[in-house]
């Protein structure tokens, strides 16, 4: 079995790797449709192309369908994938790549039968070792603090080199660069960018501003 690697689309790179989009993907709870479009579109001016809608809603499939239909510079995708009627939902919405908190066989082979790119969450060595086993070399690591932060990802680059992860799960502006500075991270996940305030008030310039803080994060 090949390697099998996140990748998707991008503007400009058509086979770039998800995890190399952007340093931060956003993590996004949408619970009223109406505000996925006007989100989207700042969370990409502020250089943030990458979104993932999180299956913990009812709106999320109608949110990944506006922007997929309304942002053509967002690569969406959805979260908190579940289940394998949840990846048939992701992608008849128009999702780009799945991510998913952690993963079975069963939900391993759907995600492999759609087609898209994906991340499989770990938290443990094995499971990280068993997916490289399969091909796969890219994972979500979640929940990245409560399950070792970066010392513990900083303990799996030497004896696991092709495993690359996007920490998420306690991510912060305030930590985020620590983890962007390992090796094996290739971006990290996080909300910080998307106030509750500010998505309240519709304020979509902060979240604009704050997209692009989050973009500027490098190694």
């Amino acid at each position: 079995m090949g390697a099998v690697t996140s990748t998707a689309p991008s503007p400009g790179t058509p086979d770039s790797s998800l995890l190399d989009l952007a340093p931060v993907i956003p993590v996004v709870i949408v619970n009223d449709v109406a505000t996925a479009v006007p989100m989207a579109r700042a969370l990409v001016a502020g250089g943030l192309p990458a979104i993932e809608v999180t299956f913990r809603t009812p709106a999320a499939a109608d949110a990944i369908r506006a922007i997929a239909d309304a942002v053509p510079d967002a690569v969406v995708g959805a979260g908190t994938v579940l289940t394998s009627e949840q990846v048939e939902t992701a992608v008849a919405a128009g999702s780009r790549f799945l991510v998913t908190p952690g993963w079975t066989d069963r939900l391993l082979g759907a995600l492999d039968a759609s087609g898209l790119p994906y991340l499989p969450g770990v938290s443990t060595t094995s499971e990280v070792v068993a997916l490289l086993e399969r091909g796969v070399e890219e994972m979500k690591f979640f929940p990245a603090e409560a399950a070792g932060g970066t010392a513990y990802l900083k303990a799996l680059a030497s004896p696991l080199p092709r495993a690359r992860f996007c920490p998420t799960g306690g991510v912060n502006a305030s930590n985020a660069l620590g983890y962007l500075s390992l090796p094996n991270v290739g971006c990290v996940g996080g909300t910080w960018m998307l106030p509750p305030d500010a998505l309240e008030a519709g304020d979509w310039a902060r979240v604009e501003s704050l997209a692009r803080e989050a973009a500027a994060l490098r190694r």
